[in-house]
């Protein structure tokens, strides 16, 4: 996570278990970096509460960035053994945390609008597309195909123009109903986000979004976008 989150959790109280700085999946027992795992604290009330900034205190354990698995800790009681501790988890932690990485993904697109880092109309997308301003472009589940034709079509012209290792990356996370509820009046069908931190943040947050529903793994279309070299 960016430094605006603040400061990372101490890594001595999480769960050791011989990973390296205590990092490691309870479900899979393999090590990872922070952005490949989720940390999970118990609440004052012995509630297991998901902590996606790793700021707050006491002992963590940590998940794997994947739905399943947490599901799977879940269902195993896995938490309890972790944190050698009698913890509840609600029985719906998967969908609690998917929630919270839609909300981070939502906020941080309204932050990337405040800083004209993030335009929607398919005629700004298009545009940002063409003159290489857009890290990755957004559309709706429930956008029309064509106008999604049409913003690939840029995508594609541009990779090849400009010769990139892939074409920009586009996303499909959210329907139109859920924009709404998430965005209000920002609610979009196709948006971008453009180069600068702010942007960037947005790629970042729907990445791992995109992974925590997919297996651990990125289902958006394209890459990077960088020239080769």
């Amino acid at each position: 996570m960016t430094s605006a989150e603040g400061p990372q959790a101490p890594s001595e109280d999480d769960d050791l278990g011989g990973a390296v700085n205590g990092r490691m999946c309870i479900v899979t027992r393999e090590s990872g970096s922070p952005d490949e795992l989720i940390r999970f604290v118990a609440a004052p009330d012995g509630t297991i509460v998901p902590d996606l900034k790793r700021q707050l205190p006491g002992r963590g354990c940590w998940v794997k960035l994947d739905r399943a698995l947490v599901d799977k800790a879940v269902a195993k009681k896995l938490f309890a053994r972790a944190l050698k501790a009698e913890v509840t988890a609600p029985s719906d932690l998967g969908a609690i945390v998917d929630r919270l990485l839609v909300a981070q993904l939502a906020g941080m697109m309204h932050m990337a609008r405040k800083a004209g880092q993030f335009v929607n109309g398919s005629s700004k997308v298009d545009g940002a597309v063409r003159n290489g301003s857009a890290l990755a472009v957004f559309h709706a589940i429930d956008a029309a195909a064509d106008g999604v034709r049409k913003i690939d079509q840029a995508r594609k012209a541009w990779h090849l123009g400009m010769e990139t290792e892939k074409e920009i990356p586009s996303f499909r996370v959210f329907t139109e109903a859920e924009m709404e509820e998430q965005m209000g009046q920002n609610a979009f069908i196709h948006a971008a986000a453009l180069a600068g931190r702010a942007g960037e943040g947005v790629v970042k947050r729907a990445n791992l979004l995109e992974r925590y529903r997919n297996g651990g793994q990125s289902r958006a279309t394209g890459g990077a976008g960088r020239r080769k070299q």
